[in-house]
Order: structure tokens, then C-alpha cells, then sequence
């Protein structure tokens, strides 16, 4: 499980990577932020149980601020 969270952190660093060079400077700060997060979780070796806890948190975090941003502060139509 320890693994999985190293592979996390392998394609947020892409993804931060990605955003850096497309000029979202701020999208790419947040992801180097999960790619952080998921490389020093990754080394702990805890239990599986504890991942699948952290995990679980993560994706409630996750869909909680997706809900919220896009529900009051995602401007609609996407553009200049």
C-alpha cells in the first residue's frame, strides 16, 4: 500500500509539472502540496488499515472542496 502512495506522488508531480508549463502557477502549487503529502506518507510504512484511513480522509477532503468550488466559486463558461 505503501507503493500506492508513492505512485500518487509519481503522477501529482506530473500533474504539477504539467501545470507549471501550462502557466497555472496556483493549480501546480496545490498539486506539489498531494505530491508532498503522498511522498512522506509513502515512507512511513504504516499499516494497511492506516492508509486505507488516510486514503478515505483524502478523498473526503478532496470531494468536499471540489463540491464547494465548484458549486460558489467556479465561474461558469470557461475562457477569457
Amino acid at each position: 500500500m505503501a507503493r500506492m502512495f508513492r505512485v500518487l506522488a509519481f503522477w501529482t508531480g506530473i500533474f504539477t509539472v504539467m501545470f507549471y508549463a501550462g502557466d497555472m502557477i496556483n493549480m501546480a502549487y496545490l498539486f506539489l502540496a498531494q505530491t508532498v503529502f503522498f511522498l512522506g506518507v509513502g515512507f512511513l510504512n504504516l499499516s494497511e488499515r492506516m492508509y486505507m484511513y488516510l486514503f478515505g480522509a483524502y478523498c473526503t477532503v478532496f470531494f468536499v472542496g471540489f463540491t464547494y468550488y465548484s458549486n460558489f466559486i467556479m465561474v461558469q463558461g470557461f475562457g477569457h
